[in-house]
């Protein structure tokens, strides 16, 4: 509700001694930090998860783990997923995006990725980290003002020291101005030397160096942060960078003369020896060579996102693991590169782009490159007197997608078993009298829980036979299926009323008027429950999982309970699913979904003609459409796509007056979205490459159920492409890469 807000208090700084309490022998470990947020039904969406922890959460929350010297640091989640083929739990909606650093689509757009992908190159690049111990942290030995606070970390194996800073009040806004005092081989130093003071933005923190040895050079100081640092015979590269706007210094042992071989405004002096750079941060990279073999690139940091370092495999297409010796390559290249490979002087690189874009092979590439390949294309370069090999990538996309409008919609009723003359005799008969889950006690004559007869996922049916004596006046329920499940009520044909559901109730109940009943007249009370799965066994001791779906409680005026007998019915064959493929929490017990009409195949040439969903039925009930949607994307591309209800509302706009309806949508058989107008508050639902076909026939389906009289149609809905990227795709490219 407020995610510029951090709450005071919620930084930990006793993360070392708890660990050296409890466990000093094994290997410092965070597991699971948070990487992402959950956001529930009804919740303010991932847009405003990410602004909470997001890219300034990354430098100020991580870095901290950093200053308690943390060896093994698991972060949950990397990428978001998804909760296709029903939900991975009630409590959660489709998505499961997470604010992670990388979209659910698999976009990497995101700050927040490029974050986390500077911190995690200057791990890699930064071997006397991994045997650094923590000193105290202070706000007053090292900085010129107290709203800061500095972590020391000292390496024993070298003169090597870090130094983590952070404002003191972690949430601070402001920006603060400061000198450094550290520790260096050449005795203590403040800095700058040259000319200014440092400074820190608000929500910012960073990690400064000392007698930080890159490739036998040793980097007397440095306020600027390190990215990487790789060496290529004689010459080494350095790359650094800082926030917009900054001042910062960065000194050199024994670096001898220093030539700005890339535009100016860097400052050089000699003190004690050391070659001292000092320079305000620009959009401009900065370029010096120092005589003694180090090129040192300075960036701001939105340019240092943009540069990879990718490894070179071996002879026999093995990678060196991070911290050991490994061929490189560094590349300024943009939106993603995933890996590079070298043959005698040919360079190969692969990657994706989502704009023209300029790449720039500055180190690793022979000195003498004869052929440049991107994507396996020929790239015609140039290479300069430094090695740095220069090209440009082309992006013309020419993509479209057909309007969902446009496409020869069919229709077919999806819930056939409130018309008369339906046949339940193939049903499973409800009549266990007690239930097998041990949390709950039965209040109903036989169990009427999903669970029992073997329906655990997706959408439940209870057809309850009785014969009417005229008494009848209203039926009472009590339904539960997690959080956000809706249910509805029909006695014969005639529609008696919804329970909608909410973000919150896992179950709900009510009380329905029946229409009069002709006494002696056999009548059957159809029930639908959209059961959201089951919970997790996430408090110990709770059994939160044996938590039931179905109908707990019923009352039918004018009876006993034992007068109505009841069937029940959910996803085909139950736990003896059919579809191997897709899995057992693909489907549920729809109709459409026990004919298989949501799997390729499908009869629709008989089903009646309709405009779709976005048509809708005219009263309660459930509606089934499907569609053929041809694509034809250009090979070679990743093209992410998803259904987008254009014109939703979020449920906290539509408040109780909204007409409910629930939406599940299917691409060639796989269920990837349950859409719920009146809760929300998701409206986008990606759906991977992998379930698509991007060069021919498409299928396309979704249910539309209405808990209105008076029906429902879907306002708005587009197929919609998330991110134009060119990519060849491999797996081993993504892993390696």
């Amino acid at each position: 509700m407020n995610p510029d807000t951090w709450p005071a208090n919620a930084l930990a700084t006793y993360l070392t001694e708890t660990h050296l309490e409890n466990s000093p022998t094994t290997p410092f470990s965070y597991i699971e930090f948070q990487g992402g947020s959950f956001d529930p039904w009804g919740g303010w969406g991932f847009a405003q998860c990410l602004e909470l922890v997001g890219y300034q959460f990354e430098r100020v929350f991580y870095k901290n783990n950093f200053a308690s010297a943390v060896t093994i640091f698991s972060i949950y989640m990397t990428y978001g997923g998804t909760n296709w083929g029903n939900l991975g739990h009630p409590g959660g909606y489709t998505s499961y995006d997470y604010a992670a650093v990388i979209k659910e689509n698999l976009m990497v757009d995101r700050e927040k990725y490029s974050e986390a992908k500077l911190e995690a190159n200057f791990v890699v690049a930064s071997p006397a980290y991994l045997t650094s111990v923590p000193g105290n942290l202070s706000n007053t030995s090292y900085t010129t003002t107290s709203r800061l606070s500095v972590t020391p970390l000292l390496d024993d194996e070298s003169d090597t020291k870090f130094y983590v800073l952070r404002h003191a009040n972690y949430s601070d806004r402001v920006t603060t101005p400061y000198k450094l005092t550290i520790q260096t081989s050449e005795g203590d130093l403040t800095i700058p030397q040259l000319d200014g003071e440092l400074t820190l933005h608000g929500r910012d923190s960073k990690v400064h160096v000392s007698d930080y040895v890159v490739g036998g050079h040793n980097v007397l100081y440095s306020s600027a942060e390190i990215f990487t640092w790789q060496s290529y015979g004689s010459k080494t590269i350095l790359i650094v960078y800082g926030g917009e706007g900054e001042q910062h210094e960065l000194a050199v042992s024994n670096g001898g003369q220093g030539t700005l071989s890339e535009d100016d405004g860097v400052q050089m002096g000699k003190r004690n020896g050391a070659t001292v750079l000092n320079w305000s941060t620009s959009s401009s990279r900065r370029v010096v060579q120092l005589e003694c073999g180090l090129t040192i690139y300075i960036l701001d940091r939105n340019s240092a996102y943009n540069y990879w370092v990718l490894k070179l495999p071996d002879e026999n297409g093995l990678y060196a693991p991070s911290g050991q010796e490994a061929s490189t390559v560094i590349v300024k290249a943009g939106y993603l590169m995933r890996n590079a490979t070298m043959s005698g002087d040919t360079l190969n690189l692969v990657g994706d782009f989502n704009a023209t874009t300029d790449v720039e092979v500055i180190g690793g590439a022979p000195v003498n490159l004869a052929t440049l390949n991107i994507n396996s294309q020929a790239s015609e370069f140039t290479q300069d007197e430094y090695g740095v090999a220069s090209t440009s990538v082309s992006f013309h996309p020419d993509i479209s997608v057909p309007l969902l409008s446009s496409l020869n919609w069919k229709y077919i009723d999806s819930l056939p078993e409130i018309k008369p003359g339906y046949d339940d005799s193939l049903w499973r008969n409800a009549d266990l009298p007690q239930s097998y889950d041990d949390k709950i006690n039965i209040t109903t004559p036989v169990s009427l829980l999903g669970a029992d007869y073997g329906f655990l996922t997706g959408t439940l049916l209870f057809r309850g036979h009785f014969t009417a004596n005229g008494n009848e006046n209203d039926i009472f329920l009590e339904t539960q299926g997690g959080s956000a499940f809706g249910s509805s009520v029909w006695i014969g044909d005639t529609y008696v009323g919804s329970w909608a559901g909410n973000d919150a109730a896992a179950n709900g109940n009510d009380t329905y008027t029946l229409p009069n009943l002709q006494s002696g007249t056999e009548y059957v009370i159809t029930v639908v429950v959209d059961q959201q799965g089951m919970d997790e066994n996430y408090v110990v001791g709770e059994n939160e999982m044996k938590s039931p779906r179905g109908i707990l409680r019923y009352r039918l005026s004018g009876h006993a309970a034992t007068d109505v007998s009841w069937k029940i019915t959910g996803n085909l064959h139950g736990e003896d699913y059919e579809d191997k493929t897709r899995g057992p929490l693909n489907e549920g017990g729809l109709y459409a979904e026990r004919q298989g009409y949501h799997l390729p195949g499908a009869p629709i040439d008989s089903w009646s003609s309709s405009g779709g969903p976005t048509e809708g039925i005219s009263s309660a009930g459930i509606a089934f459409y499907g569609a053929e949607l041809e694509l034809d994307l250009p090979a070679g591309w990743d093209v992410p796509l998803s259904f987008t209800f254009t014109n939703a509302t979020s449920a906290d706009a539509l408040g109780s007056s909204a007409s409910a309806y629930h939406v599940q949508l299917y691409v060639n058989g796989f269920q990837y979205g349950k859409y719920k107008n009146h809760i929300g508050p998701q409206t986008s639902f990606p759906v991977p490459q992998g379930i698509w076909n991007y060069h021919g026939t498409n299928y396309i389906a979704f249910a539309l159920w209405s808990l209105e009289p008076d029906g429902a149609k879907v306002e708005g809905l587009e197929l919609t492409v998330n991110g134009r990227v060119k990519a060849t795709f491999t797996l081993f490219s993504w892993v390696n890469g």
